[in-house]
């Protein structure tokens, strides 16, 4: 018996990296899991690769989740393709890093715009089925640098939004069975961080190490480590826990 037979959940950006990582532990205890990404074939090709016994579908969905139209399409598609709708993991998020002076209107409206908009809107959609069955996990990927990083202003902001946002969620949503919570991942070795190391001129092992030496148990973090507390807050375990923000960074929100 797996912690989520008979669940289905919804990962949005989980055709790589975290959301991967988290669909596929979802689908490893029992769900039928959807993967939501920009890219339908890519999506698709992910919902492949979930763990699956007979009888259990996956399913592989493209979504803008920062259009409304499109995150509401694609809960509908979910409820009628595999039954029902029981977790929603907002994973999805983009990265335009820059300082302040030189940070386009675009690149603002870009980050806000996947990651907080695409919460609010996937979240939209998903709670009507939540409530109307008195049941529903709802899970935002947050970050570290909510509490600030240079360069990533627009980042910063929205992540910090996350966080409000899960807080308001827990209150308006827990009378109805429905909890909500965020996960903050410090670093996480992922092909967002490689493509970083790559932007600042770093080989990519070195820019791992630098940040393994900024936290206190002097590694840096991996998608399944994120896996592992998405799971955790999507059980019954954490039925008593909303409204809340799970810091996982080795430490590192402790020294900075």
């Amino acid at each position: 018996m797996g912690r989520f037979d008979g669940r289905v959940a919804v990962v949005t950006g989980a055709a790589r990296g975290i959301g991967l990582a988290i669909a596929t532990r979802l689908a490893d205890e029992g769900a039928s899991v959807a993967v939501l990404d920009l890219d339908e074939a890519q999506a698709g090709a992910a919902a492949e690769q979930l763990p699956a016994e007979a009888g259990r579908p996956h399913l592989g969905i493209g979504c803008d989740v920062s259009d409304t139209g499109s995150a509401r399409a694609a809960v509908e598609r979910v409820v009628g393709e595999l039954g029902a709708l029981h977790i929603l993991v907002n994973n999805a998020g983009v990265t335009r890093d820059n300082l302040l002076f030189k940070m386009t209107d675009d690149d603002w409206d870009t980050v806000i715009a996947v990651h907080l908009r695409g919460a609010f809107a996937m979240t939209r959609a998903a709670q009507q089925h939540f409530v109307q069955q008195k049941y529903g996990k709802v899970v935002c990927l947050s970050s570290v640098s909510a509490l600030g990083n240079r360069g990533q202003a627009n980042y910063a902001a929205a992540k910090m939004g996350i966080q409000g946002f899960v807080r308001t969620l827990g209150i308006e949503l827990g009378p109805f069975g429905v909890t909500a919570n965020a996960i903050a991942p410090g670093f996480i070795a992922t092909d967002m961080t490689d493509a970083t190391a790559a932007r600042v001129g770093m080989p990519v092992e070195e820019f791992r190490q630098a940040a393994a030496d900024r936290n206190p148990v002097r590694r840096v973090g991996y998608p399944e480590d994120i896996a592992a507390a998405a799971a955790f807050l999507c059980s019954e375990e954490a039925s008593y826990i909303t409204g809340q923000t799970l810091y996982v960074d080795g430490g590192a929100k402790l020294v900075s």
